[in-house]
C-alpha cells in the first residue's frame, strides 16, 4: 500500500476519533485539551460538527482505495485544514487562544495540508 493511501486512512481515523469524542464526550475532550468547558447548550452544535468529522473520516478511509478517482475529497480536506490553520493563527494572534492550546492543532493542519498536497498521486495522461 502506498504512503498516500496510509495517509488518507490515518487522517480518516483522526477525523472519526475527533468526531466520536465531540459527539459522546465534548466537555471531557475540550477540558483535556485545556479549553474551558462550554455551557451544555453548546454540545448540540458540537454534535453537529461531530457528524461531519465522522462522515469525512469514513469517506477518507473509503477513498484511500482509489485516491486518484476521488481527488476532490483530498482538495477539500486541504481547504478544511487551511481554514483550521487560519482560524488558529487568527485567534492566537488576537490573544483569545494561547499558543499552548492552538500550537498542536496548528501543527496538525500544516502537516496534513503539506502531506496531502505533496504525496497525492499525479494524474497521468
Amino acid at each position: 500500500m502506498t504512503k498516500f493511501k496510509w495517509l488518507l486512512r490515518i487522517i480518516g481515523a483522526i477525523q472519526i476519533i475527533l468526531g466520536v469524542m465531540y459527539l459522546l464526550a465534548p466537555g471531557f475532550l475540550l477540558q483535556s485539551m485545556g479549553h474551558s468547558v462550554p455551557n451544555p447548550d453548546v454540545y448540540y452544535p458540537l454534535g453537529m460538527l461531530a457528524s461531519r468529522f465522522i462522515a469525512y473520516g469514513i469517506a477518507f478511509i473509503y477513498i484511500s482505495s482509489d485516491p486518484l478517482k476521488h481527488k476532490l475529497w483530498v482538495t477539500i480536506m486541504i481547504l478544511i485544514q487551511a481554514i483550521d490553520l487560519g482560524a488558529g493563527v487568527f485567534y492566537t494572534a488576537m490573544g483569545i487562544v494561547p499558543i499552548s492550546l492552538s500550537g498542536f492543532p496548528i501543527f496538525n493542519a500544516i502537516w496534513m495540508m503539506a502531506l496531502l498536497y505533496f504525496w497525492q498521486p499525479k494524474q497521468t495522461a
